[in-house]
């Protein structure tokens, strides 16, 4: 039973403040999320997505996110006899989130679901993501690690079904005795960081089996029940698998050397390894590591992108409802019109994120079967989770100067969405290695270019300011032959015009103009939120996001 807080206080009576944004379903009442899915050809996930999004919004699983990052994971490398264990110890509330996402088929229904498995993935990542960012990383690489794991098929048809089975399991024990299991990676070291190359940790061959030795800057999720990393064998950097378990029991000797104090995502560990002839099965051709390890890379992209989509509609989300319910001056702040043009801009923003992240969940399905969709998803992929995951930061900060003063206190979410805004544009490549990435599929991987261009040629002839940036972006691409200084910029433009495609694709006319107007036209487009101006609808973006029941 609820109790109302006391509002009669002995100096003043507290009025004027909004209710807690609570119990709403975050699937029922976002219909950019709705439209995306259905155009991504999820439509018949919607039931699910529905179930989902209301769990994700209730008042108890905002209260396990509070708890699991007020409460963040202790490193226990010992037990009380002295013994080594390297365990992660986290607060009950981290576990029941932990159960929320994989038991709902985070990581799973994209390999499990009869049709559209990517697309029903990306709606309850984008929605778990809202529920609590941090947990979401191990949810990610579980889900990314299946294409990796199938480089070995004696190991994925041990492996996949427990990856696969929709079921949170935390104990520390071997994986042939738990319910599900949870999956991490290992790539970078200290010298190197994205460059794995610069990685010095070797396999060794001893007792017929492989042993690793060297250590591991960043290894996401140190709880999880196994690895994927890189390491140099004989023949040159080789992807291997490392369980924490051995066959016969034993703990694998991977020693974790602390946890990362993180500005953010800190209800997850991440943590520091050391392998010291820790037990390893290789995965895929030896000496073909980068290759091997980067279809897993390439699915926890998507991830990012998902995650920045999700956080700036949560962000979004927490904006409208406080101005929606607020008063200053005698009005609502909704309804003033500075406020208005901010609103607005952060709609146009999180619709773009949303449209294009499922547009491209949506290749990730038809790659299979359609060379085109697989050409658009290796460059699409890229250059959305380079745009929108360096479009987070600072709409995030955005919707939290909307909550003025109360958007800065802890008590608030929008602390915590503010400290994990950066992360996604850092983490699998951060932004100048993606738009080098990007250079490098455009000059060397004509089918992904022409993939994508076949795509942006799609809405032409609907909007002059979008057919003006696509003859820009041809002079570019044709003429100006772009090199590693402008990488980002052509990322951005390519992204931009992603975004507009995805839009013209079903979102509503008043949101693909609106966009086109507000982020294409140079002559009306301002560098801060709200300074547009572009003549946009603005009572329709606003009462399309707002998060009523």
């Amino acid at each position: 039973m609820a109790y109302n807080p006391r509002t009669e206080l002995a100096t003043h009576t507290v009025t004027n403040q909004p209710p807690p944004l609570e119990d709403v379903n975050l699937y029922a009442t976002d219909r950019a999320l709705q439209d995306a899915v259905r155009r991504a050809g999820g439509g018949s996930h919607g039931a699910r997505l529905d179930a989902f999004g209301r769990r994700c919004g209730e008042a108890r699983t905002q209260t396990w996110s509070r708890q699991a990052n007020e409460n963040p994971p202790r490193l226990r490398p010992f037990d009380r006899f002295g013994q080594r264990i390297d365990e992660a110890e986290f607060h009950p509330a981290y576990h029941e989130l932990m159960a929320l996402g994989l038991d709902g088929g985070v990581s799973a229904a994209a390999w499990t679901a009869p049709e559209a498995g990517h697309v029903l993935h990306a709606g309850l990542m984008f929605l778990m993501n809202q529920a609590d960012a941090g947990v979401t990383c191990p949810m990610s690489m579980t889900y990314a690690c299946v294409p990796t794991l199938r480089a070995a098929p004696e190991l994925a048809a041990e492996w996949e079904p427990r990856v696969t089975a929709a079921r949170y399991d935390e104990r520390s024990i071997p994986a042939a005795g738990k319910h599900g299991v949870t999956l991490g990676m290992a790539m970078t070291e200290k010298q190197g960081g994205s460059d794995v190359r610069a990685n010095t940790t070797r396999a060794e061959a001893a007792d017929g089996a492989v042993r690793l030795v060297g250590h591991k800057w960043f290894c996401s999720a140190p709880m999880s029940d196994a690895f994927l990393t890189l390491a140099y064998g004989d023949n040159g950097l080789t992807c291997y698998f490392v369980p924490r378990w051995l066959p016969d029991g034993e703990r694998n000797t991977i020693q974790v050397m602390r946890l990362k104090d993180k500005l953010g995502d800190r209800s997850n560990a991440s943590s520091e390894i050391e392998y010291h002839h820790a037990w390893a099965w290789q995965v895929g051709e030896a000496g073909r590591g980068v290759r091997t390890i980067i279809a897993m890379v390439q699915h926890t992209r998507l991830d990012c992108l998902l995650g920045s989509a999700a956080g700036m509609r949560q962000a979004l989300a927490q904006a409208l409802w406080h101005t929606g319910h607020r008063t200053a001056f005698q009005r609502r702040l909704r309804d003033q019109p500075a406020m208005q043009a901010v609103l607005a801009d952060l709609v146009l923003d999180s619709e773009a994120a949303t449209a294009l992240a499922f547009r491209v969940a949506a290749s990730f399905d038809r790659a299979a079967e359609d060379p085109q969709q697989a050409a658009y998803m290796r460059l699409a992929t890229a250059v959305g989770k380079y745009w929108v995951c360096k479009r987070q930061p600072g709409f995030v900060y955005e919707a939290l100067e909307c909550l003025g003063g109360a958007g800065y206190v802890e008590e608030g979410p929008m602390p915590r969405l503010f400290r994990q805004s950066p992360l996604n544009a850092i983490w699998e490549g951060s932004g100048n290695v993606i738009a080098l990435d990007v250079l490098r599929a455009c000059a060397r991987e004509p089918e992904s270019l022409e993939a994508v261009r076949a795509e942006l040629a799609a809405p032409a002839g609907r909007n002059p300011h979008y057919d003006a940036h696509l003859r820009s972006l041809e002079r570019w691409l044709t003429e100006e032959r772009p090199h590693e200084g402008t990488a980002r910029a052509l990322t951005e433009s390519l992204g931009l015009g992603l975004q507009a495609a995805a839009l013209a694709a079903g979102a509503p006319e008043f949101v693909f103009d609106g966009f086109c107007a507000a982020r294409l036209d140079p002559e009306t487009r301002a560098f801060a939120y709200g300074a547009g101006r572009a003549p946009v609808d603005i009572r329709a973006l606003i009462e399309r996001a707002y998060p009523a029941a």
